[in-house]
Protein backbone atom coordinates (compact mmCIF):
# COMPACT_ATOMS: atom_id res chain seq x y z
CA UNK A 1 0.00 0.00 0.00
CA UNK A 2 2.89 2.56 0.59
CA UNK A 3 6.12 2.84 -1.30
CA UNK A 4 9.19 1.03 0.37
CA UNK A 5 12.39 3.21 0.72
CA UNK A 6 14.15 1.77 -2.33
CA UNK A 7 11.00 2.91 -4.55
CA UNK A 8 11.06 6.57 -2.48
CA UNK A 9 14.87 6.59 -3.73
CA UNK A 10 14.12 5.81 -7.21
CA UNK A 11 11.36 8.22 -7.24
CA UNK A 12 13.54 11.00 -6.10
CA UNK A 13 15.62 10.50 -9.14
CA UNK A 14 12.71 11.45 -11.22
CA UNK A 15 11.05 14.27 -9.87
CA UNK A 16 11.22 17.22 -12.24
CA UNK A 17 10.12 19.86 -9.77
CA UNK A 18 11.60 23.61 -9.74
CA UNK A 19 12.90 22.93 -6.18
CA UNK A 20 14.14 19.60 -5.96
CA UNK A 21 15.81 20.78 -2.54
CA UNK A 22 11.84 20.88 -1.04
CA UNK A 23 11.59 16.70 -1.27
CA UNK A 24 14.69 16.30 0.97
CA UNK A 25 12.67 17.86 4.14
CA UNK A 26 9.56 18.88 5.77
CA UNK A 27 9.00 21.93 4.11
CA UNK A 28 4.76 21.94 4.60
CA UNK A 29 4.63 22.71 0.01
CA UNK A 30 6.81 25.65 0.62
CA UNK A 31 8.97 26.48 -2.85
CA UNK A 32 11.09 29.10 -4.30
CA UNK A 33 9.18 31.88 -5.51
CA UNK A 34 9.58 34.05 -8.27
CA UNK A 35 9.08 37.95 -8.66
CA UNK A 36 10.49 41.69 -9.15
CA UNK A 37 12.55 43.43 -7.68
CA UNK A 38 11.14 47.25 -8.52
CA UNK A 39 13.56 50.34 -7.21
CA UNK A 40 11.67 53.66 -7.57
CA UNK A 41 12.90 53.57 -11.40
CA UNK A 42 10.53 50.77 -12.06
CA UNK A 43 13.20 49.25 -13.79
CA UNK A 44 12.52 45.46 -12.75
CA UNK A 45 14.83 42.72 -12.29
CA UNK A 46 13.75 39.04 -11.84
CA UNK A 47 14.48 37.50 -8.19
CA UNK A 48 13.93 34.73 -6.39
CA UNK A 49 13.06 33.80 -2.61
CA UNK A 50 13.82 30.68 -1.04
CA UNK A 51 11.71 29.29 1.84
CA UNK A 52 13.37 30.07 5.52
CA UNK A 53 15.13 26.60 6.05
CA UNK A 54 16.42 25.60 8.79
CA UNK A 55 18.36 22.17 10.15
CA UNK A 56 16.60 20.70 13.29
CA UNK A 57 16.64 17.26 15.35
CA UNK A 58 13.38 16.48 16.28
CA UNK A 59 12.17 13.25 18.73
CA UNK A 60 10.33 11.22 17.79
CA UNK A 61 8.43 9.14 20.45
CA UNK A 62 7.64 6.76 17.96
CA UNK A 63 11.24 6.00 16.93
CA UNK A 64 12.81 7.05 20.14
CA UNK A 65 15.23 8.99 18.76
CA UNK A 66 16.29 12.42 17.20
CA UNK A 67 15.76 12.80 13.83
CA UNK A 68 17.48 15.20 11.96
CA UNK A 69 15.79 16.86 9.14
CA UNK A 70 15.71 19.81 7.18
CA UNK A 71 12.19 21.97 7.59
CA UNK A 72 10.87 25.43 7.14
CA UNK A 73 9.45 27.69 10.10
CA UNK A 74 5.98 27.12 8.49
CA UNK A 75 6.69 23.18 9.39
CA UNK A 76 7.73 23.87 12.21
CA UNK A 77 4.80 25.58 13.64
CA UNK A 78 2.46 22.70 12.24
CA UNK A 79 4.89 20.30 14.22
CA UNK A 80 3.86 22.59 17.40
CA UNK A 81 0.11 22.93 16.55
CA UNK A 82 -0.09 18.84 15.82
CA UNK A 83 1.69 18.14 19.14
CA UNK A 84 5.27 16.25 17.74
CA UNK A 85 6.80 15.25 14.52
CA UNK A 86 4.94 11.98 14.79
CA UNK A 87 1.44 13.04 14.94
CA UNK A 88 2.79 15.78 11.77
CA UNK A 89 4.04 12.78 9.91
CA UNK A 90 1.00 10.84 10.08
CA UNK A 91 -2.05 13.51 9.49
CA UNK A 92 -0.31 15.72 7.17
CA UNK A 93 -1.37 15.19 3.76
CA UNK A 94 1.41 13.23 1.41
CA UNK A 95 2.14 15.87 -1.15
CA UNK A 96 2.98 18.93 1.99
CA UNK A 97 5.39 15.87 3.11
CA UNK A 98 7.36 15.47 0.13
CA UNK A 99 9.44 12.22 -0.03
CA UNK A 100 11.73 12.08 2.93
CA UNK A 101 8.67 13.34 5.12
CA UNK A 102 6.71 10.36 3.33
CA UNK A 103 10.04 8.28 4.30
CA UNK A 104 9.75 9.12 8.36
CA UNK A 105 5.94 8.72 7.87
CA UNK A 106 6.58 5.17 6.84
CA UNK A 107 9.25 4.17 9.46
CA UNK A 108 6.96 5.63 12.48
CA UNK A 109 3.68 3.86 10.98
CA UNK A 110 5.86 0.51 11.42
CA UNK A 111 7.20 1.30 14.65
CA UNK A 112 3.51 2.37 15.79
CA UNK A 113 2.37 -1.20 14.16
CA UNK A 114 5.03 -3.12 16.11
CA UNK A 115 4.17 -1.30 19.63
CA UNK A 116 1.11 -1.80 18.98
CA UNK A 117 1.40 -5.79 18.18
CA UNK A 118 3.41 -6.30 21.51
CA UNK A 119 0.51 -4.33 23.52
CA UNK A 120 -1.80 -6.49 22.37
CA UNK A 121 -0.04 -9.60 22.91
CA UNK A 122 0.61 -8.28 26.51
CA UNK A 123 -2.74 -7.40 27.23
CA UNK A 124 -4.19 -10.97 26.17
CA UNK A 125 -1.63 -12.41 28.24
CA UNK A 126 -2.55 -9.95 30.81
CA UNK A 127 -6.19 -11.31 30.33
CA UNK A 128 -5.62 -14.54 30.10
CA UNK A 129 -3.76 -14.43 33.76
CA UNK A 130 -6.90 -12.46 35.45
CA UNK A 131 -9.09 -15.27 33.82
CA UNK A 132 -7.34 -18.03 35.21
CA UNK A 133 -7.19 -16.10 38.81
CA UNK A 134 -10.49 -15.26 38.42
CA UNK A 135 -11.58 -19.23 37.85
CA UNK A 136 -9.64 -19.72 40.86
CA UNK A 137 -11.32 -18.06 43.05
CA UNK A 138 -14.70 -18.98 41.85
CA UNK A 139 -13.29 -23.08 42.25
CA UNK A 140 -12.20 -21.65 46.39
CA UNK A 141 -16.08 -20.16 47.10
CA UNK A 142 -17.75 -23.31 45.49
CA UNK A 143 -15.49 -25.14 47.86
CA UNK A 144 -15.71 -23.27 50.63
CA UNK A 145 -20.16 -23.10 49.94
CA UNK A 146 -20.22 -27.13 49.40
CA UNK A 147 -18.26 -27.45 53.22
CA UNK A 148 -20.43 -24.97 54.57
CA UNK A 149 -23.54 -26.80 53.44
CA UNK A 150 -22.50 -30.10 54.56
CA UNK A 151 -21.67 -28.62 58.53
CA UNK A 152 -25.37 -26.99 58.52
CA UNK A 153 -26.75 -30.58 57.24
CA UNK A 154 -24.48 -31.64 59.89
CA UNK A 155 -26.10 -29.34 62.55
CA UNK A 156 -29.33 -29.94 61.22
CA UNK A 157 -29.12 -33.58 61.88
CA UNK A 158 -27.57 -33.04 65.36
CA UNK A 159 -30.48 -30.91 66.48
CA UNK A 160 -32.73 -33.26 65.02
CA UNK A 161 -31.35 -36.34 66.59
CA UNK A 162 -31.58 -33.91 70.04
CA UNK A 163 -35.10 -33.08 70.22
CA UNK A 164 -36.63 -36.33 68.73
CA UNK A 165 -34.12 -39.12 69.52
CA UNK A 166 -34.30 -40.74 66.82
CA UNK A 167 -31.17 -41.73 64.95
CA UNK A 168 -28.30 -44.17 66.01
CA UNK A 169 -28.06 -44.32 69.69
CA UNK A 170 -24.41 -43.90 71.07
CA UNK A 171 -22.42 -46.52 72.16
CA UNK A 172 -23.02 -46.31 76.24
CA UNK A 173 -20.17 -46.44 78.70
CA UNK A 174 -20.54 -48.28 81.79
CA UNK A 175 -19.15 -46.61 84.71
CA UNK A 176 -18.15 -49.67 86.43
Amino acid sequence: MFPTPPILASALSKISTPFRRSQLGLFHGKTKQYGNNVPHSKHKTRRTWLPNVHTKRLTSDALGRNVKVKLTTRALKSINKHGGVDNYLLRTKPDLLGIEGMRLRILVREQLDIKRAEDEALAQAEAKIQLEKEMKEAKQRRRAKVAHAQKSREAMLNISEGIFGSGPTPPRVDAS
